[in-house]
């Protein structure tokens, strides 16, 4: 297949990209060209802004695709963007949307592609149910080949996935396990999460490129295997050797008290926070033969070693540390009044 990426080299298309190279597909990648040196030679790359749209129809020239695929659209006006771009020269648009768009607070804590599409907590996740409506109705009224992708909380060997960080990424709440110090787990710990290796993600997206099955449909894709945080973070102090040392604070409190640039409220309340359970059963009829396949103790123990061999991505956040130290003292001197 002819494939276009917009965007190719994130911690979810960077796994795709890798084994459309080795299944040898014809893939184009669309970006600004930032981690170039990491993406494999037989893969074609376009420099651009997306968002140039004279240049970008300037580059493409005539080329027609199989699948056109957007990993960065988080907004209305970049999804109809690129349907003025592409209507016509391809024959699928996936857009990937994100399981976050499902109805908070959840009526049912299984989630199926039927689940509606509801968040008062979080603008991004908002915008990325515009989005879909936007695109759903080009499939309507003018026939626009599109196929919704939902992914949840995906990761990669480059970063830990944890409940509740700053905006340096994961890193300093493993180094606050790492020093001993307790770490802040939302609620009680017990909700339940999924978290998906970005190499199983991407075996069930490749199976959707090219399957008619796939155009005007919406597809989530997880792993079937379901951990409470406790579970998660002591999966995690396991790898690193380290003793679990939770320290448990209301949802909603760590959402009322934490910097509003972070977007406590929507990553928690809108996310993370609450129970869910991925039925993929959808995809498994389209896409026969999928199964996530590794682990989450196989999985994070990958990241955590690679991150421990590079320096480069141990990004220390002291704000985010010295707040996590300060919601710590603030409550336990409350209890003790």
């Amino acid at each position: 297949m002819k494939i276009l990426f917009i965007g190719g080299t994130g911690t979810i298309s960077s796994a795709i990209t890798r084994q459309l190279a080795a299944g040898g597909h014809e893939l184009w990648l669309l970006n600004r060209g930032n981690r170039k040196a990491e993406v494999p030679e037989n893969v074609k790359q376009v420099i651009a802004d997306i968002n140039d749209e004279t240049t970008v129809l300037r580059l493409l020239g005539d080329e027609q695709f199989d699948a056109v695929c957007d990993f960065i659209g988080f907004v209305p006006e970049q999804v109809e963007r690129d349907y003025r771009l592409f209507a016509g020269r391809t024959r699928q648009y996936v857009y990937i949307s994100s399981a976050s768009a499902y109805h908070k607070p959840s009526r049912s804590y299984i989630i199926t592609e039927g689940t509606s599409l509801a968040n008062p907590y979080w603008e991004y996740s908002r915008q990325k149910i515009a989005c879909e409506e936007a695109l759903m109705k080009h499939y309507r009224e003018d026939g626009f080949p599109v196929t919704i992708v939902r992914p949840s909380h995906t990761y990669c060997e480059r970063g830990v996935p944890v409940g509740l960080h700053g905006p340096n990424g994961s890193w300093q709440v493993l180094k606050r396990m790492i020093d001993g110090k307790p770490i802040l787990v939302h609620g009680d710990g017990s909700s339940l999460w999924t978290m998906t290796w970005n190499e199983d993600f991407a075996r069930g997206f490749i199976g959707l490129l090219g399957n008619p099955h796939a155009i005007g449909e919406a597809f989530q894709i997880m792993s079937d295997e379901s951990l409470t945080w406790n579970q998660i973070y002591q999966i995690i102090a396991d790898v690193l050797g380290v003793e679990y040392k939770p320290y448990y604070v209301a949802s909603s409190f760590l959402a009322a008290v934490s910097p509003k640039e972070w977007d406590v409220e929507g990553n928690l309340l809108g996310d993370k926070a609450v129970s869910v359970v991925f039925d993929c059963t959808k995809l498994k009829r389209v896409v026969p033969g999928f199964q996530a396949t590794t682990r989450f103790d196989e999985g994070v123990r990958c990241s955590i070693t690679y991150m421990l061999s590079h320096p480069e991505l141990q990004i220390e956040d002291p704000v985010f540390d010295h707040w996590c130290d300060q919601v710590i003292h603030c409550l336990r001197s409350a209890s003790d009044n």
